[in-house]
């Protein structure tokens, strides 16, 4: 039986210079191609941008619908157009034509007048007379007449023009490059896709693909134009013209045009330009077959989803889309706004007619949100979303590893050994060294104390710490509820990725670090918002010496809902860390070094062979100390009795009797000394002067200071187990808690033996003041990070410091809620 709206169809396509026959999908296939060639639609996306563009605003001539009606049965007989989704174009324009004209004479007259306009350029020398023929029909109630066609039409029962699938709505936004007709995809979506890839993108396999569309959704042109944007705000105009002419010839188009959009009061938003080329990514791979349907829909809706959180409508995403445009190829395209989305905005065949709040399913969007998730599961994308704040090209490595080039690898070397003194034969378990939870606890005890005003005193028995400093110390009220973890954790998070890119380390292990750096996250920080903003605040508090501040990259991540930390699996597994935690108890007896060296923010390791040498040399420098055995009987000898013992035996006694104290040093002075006699001499005449209350004060934390550094030492040589160590920090801290009642008396004890015992050296002045200056930095916490002594509570002393607000904390405070 003959369908009577193809048949009537099939009549139309008389007016083409087909042949007729009842069904015009039934063309030979060979037939349809050739003649798609001929009129160069290439592919299924011209074709459907033909269609699009022959009903431009709703207004197409006679003319432009029969020629809709012919492309129509050439993508369905070329097997491009399901017979499905053919005849429901046929009968959108064959209702089209019948609202438009009244009967088959005004149809034809109308079309003979359209194509009298175009100059008869179309071969139409057979028109009038297929007219003609077709009119005779009409008027002999032969074939399909013009009631017929009513009556076909008003029973009709057609799909939508577009694929309308849960699942297929994604691609509607793919419009924005070319409308998708059909799905799935295939090889006549898109004719030289592969090239197109290969020379566009660089993109050459499944995996490259996948890092471009991580990178896209996540980052993108955006991030950099962003914080360009951001910074110019902030600044005048002429600074921002500054900026610009510093730009190199290539880039200052898109610095110009940037700068314009500020001063014109642009909206500067243009993530769309990111978003919408995701989407056109993912249908290429599906066209390539290299993602599935389905897996090509869930990479399309993660960045539909990204769409719909920003813009309410079409026209606002194609604004900004234009405005990404513009900055990518150095050139203003919202003049030309209208004229390049007028089809997709205005005509009513557009895939955009229905609203873009209501586009995507919400089941779809939950799944694409988990496959989003689980593209980023390994713990390695923890470490590129902390470096990549610094590094923003790391981004591009979402997704399956990429193979590095040797200019990188090499790189990363040079990194680890000239700026951590990281060697291979290290191991990877060397970076447990720069795991520093104790500075995190340290800044967290701060920023609790600064919120309550319970800081020590600027004023100190060695001098006043300076202003700029204590301005410093005490802003850190600020970061009273943000836990400090991340001011440490980001930088172990650079060191780890170029251990990692270096190839130089067991990858398992280095996973390994990456998974309880990202439990640590989890478990101090609830979500990714937590994280940044502690981020934000402790950066604004503690910048990098020389360095700016990345306060503008990390509220982008905040703001920017694509950021890949919005996309990482916020859990973490058993609870553990890259490196260990030490209790607030050793912690508090390695910090009785003092200035007598750097911090001590984490428990010590033994180190390698190459590091051991050169604390070897320092030992038996100043020392003369040469094995294991000789290094824990001094360190067991300073904590028995140490340096103290001399003073009290060999000096304390010409105090009680000047006379002999002066003639003592007369003697000495009258006649040449050796080394060791000019040492006493330089003692006694200390005690005669009482240099720095060396009379007057217990030099006990003399011997604990170089008791501690010793037996560190003696752990990174891997001369004391860790037993062994702690016991010997644990002793240093009983006995500072007996001879001292807090920092101030212990740090005058330090100092008094510091003199003391230093010495003939003409620097010695300079180094005492350099002393007092480490003094007076530990005792008021200002700097910070100078030493740690403001943020502890002296052994044996009675508790002084306020609790912090969370749980990044040392084991052994007890005044915090767990």
């Amino acid at each position: 039986m003959v369908d009577p709206l193809n048949a009537w169809w099939a009549q139309q396509l008389v007016l083409c210079d087909w042949a007729f026959m009842p069904d015009p999908l039934t063309l030979p296939e060979e037939a349809a191609l050739e003649r798609l060639a001929a009129i160069e639609v290439v592919d299924r996306g011209e074709l459907a941008w033909r269609l699009l563009e022959l009903d431009a605003a709703g207004h197409a001539s006679a003319s432009q619908l029969l020629a809709s009606l012919e492309l129509i049965a050439l993508g369905g007989a070329a097997g491009w157009l399901t017979a499905d989704v053919a005849r429901s174009w046929a009968v959108n324009r064959c209702r089209e034509i019948q609202r438009r004209y009244d009967s088959l004479d005004d149809w034809l007259e109308a079309l003979c007048e359209a194509r009298g306009r175009e100059g008869w350029l179309h071969g139409d020398e057979g028109l009038l007379d297929a007219c003609r023929a077709l009119s005779k029909l009409e008027g002999e109630g032969a074939g399909i007449t013009w009631s017929l066609l009513e009556q076909g039409l008003a029973q009709a029962s057609v799909g939508p023009l577009w694929p309308d699938s849960p699942e297929d709505r994604v691609w509607r936004l793919r419009a924005a490059f070319s409308p998708v007709l059909v799905t799935p995809a295939s090889q006549h979506d898109w004719q030289g896709v592969d090239t197109w890839l290969a020379e566009v993108w660089q993109i050459h396999c499944v995996e490259d693909l996948e890092r471009a569309l991580l990178w896209l959704t996540s980052q993108g042109d955006r991030q950099g134009w962003d914080i360009d944007a951001s910074r110019l705000m902030s600044v005048s105009t002429a600074e921002r013209q500054a900026w610009c002419e510093g730009l190199g010839p290539q880039e200052r188009a898109y610095g110009r045009l940037l700068c314009r959009y500020i001063d014109q009061g642009e909206p500067l938003e243009w993530a769309a330009w990111d978003w919408l080329r995701a989407v056109d990514l993912a249908w290429a791979g599906a066209c390539m077959g290299w993602l599935s349907p389905s897996d090509a829909a869930l990479m399309a809706y993660h960045a539909a989803d990204l769409v719909q959180r920003r813009y309410s409508d079409w026209s606002a995403l194609a604004r900004s889309y234009q405005r990404g445009r513009g900055l990518f190829e150095g050139q203003d395209r919202l003049p030309s706004l209208a004229a390049d989305w007028q089809w997709l905005m205005g005509s009513p065949l557009s895939p955009w007619q229905d609203s873009l709040a209501e586009l995507l399913d919400e089941g779809m969007i939950e799944a694409s949100r988990e496959a989003a998730r689980g593209f980023r599961l390994s713990p390695r994308h923890w470490v590129l979303a902390l470096a990549s704040v610094r590094e923003p090209e790391l981004a591009a490595r979402q997704g399956p590893p990429p193979t590095l080039v040797q200019s990188r690898r090499d790189e990363a070397r040079k990194y680890l050994v000239e700026t951590l003194d990281l060697h291979p034969d290290e191991g990877a378990r060397a970076l447990v060294r720069y795991w520093l939870p104790a500075q995190a606890h340290h800044l967290n005890q701060l920023a609790a104390d600064a919120a309550h005003r319970a800081l020590p005193s600027a004023r100190t028995p060695f001098g006043d710490a300076p202003a700029g400093d204590i301005s410093g110390r005490d802003g850190l009220a600020k970061a009273t509820r943000h836990s400090a973890t991340i001011h440490m954790a980001e930088k172990y998070a650079f060191y780890l990725l170029m251990s990692m890119d270096s190839e130089q380390f067991d990858a398992a292990s280095l996973e390994e670090m990456a998974a309880a750096l990202r439990d640590v996250l989890c478990r101090f920080y609830s979500s990714p918002k937590r994280l940044l903003e502690a981020w934000a605040t402790w950066d604004s508090l503690l910048p990098e010496p020389e360095q700016p501040t990345l306060s503008h990259e990390i509220r982008w991540h905040l703001d920017d809902p694509g950021s890949l930390f919005h996309w990482l699996a916020w859990q973490g597994g058993d609870w553990r860390e890259p490196g260990e935690r030490p209790s607030l108890m050793h912690f508090t007896a390695l910090s009785l070094v003092g200035p007598l060296n750097t911090a001590s923010w984490s428990l010590p390791q033994p180190e390698s062979d190459r590091e051991g040498a050169s604390i070897r040399d320092w030992i038996d420098g100043h020392y003369g100390l040469h094995t294991a055995t000789e290094l824990i009987d001094f360190v067991r000898f300073l904590l028995d009795v140490g340096d103290r013992q001399e003073y009290q035996i060999n000096y304390a006694p010409y105090t009680l009797n000047a006379a002999r104290l002066n003639s003592e040093i007369a003697t000495l002075e009258s006649g040449e000394c050796n080394e060791e006699e000019r040492n006493h001499l330089l003692r006694l005449l200390r005690v005669r002067d009482n240099a720095d209350h060396c009379n007057d004060i217990d030099m006990c934390a003399w011997d604990l200071a170089q008791a501690v550094d010793l037996a560190i030492a003696g752990r990174q040589l891997g001369w004391l187990a860790q037993p062994d160590f702690l016991a010997l920090l644990e002793r240093a801290y009983q006995l500072a808690s007996t001879h001292y009642a807090g920092w101030q008396d212990y740090a005058r004890g330090l100092y008094a033996g510091f003199s003391f015992f230093m010495g003939e050296t003409p620097e010695r002045e300079s180094f005492l003041a350099s002393f007092r200056q480490a003094l007076i930095a530990w005792l008021s916490g200002a700097p910070p990070l100078a030493g740690t002594w403001a943020s502890l509570d002296f052994p044996g002393a009675r508790p002084r410091h306020w609790a912090p607000l969370h749980i990044d904390t040392l084991p052994g405070d007890g005044r915090t809620l767990h």
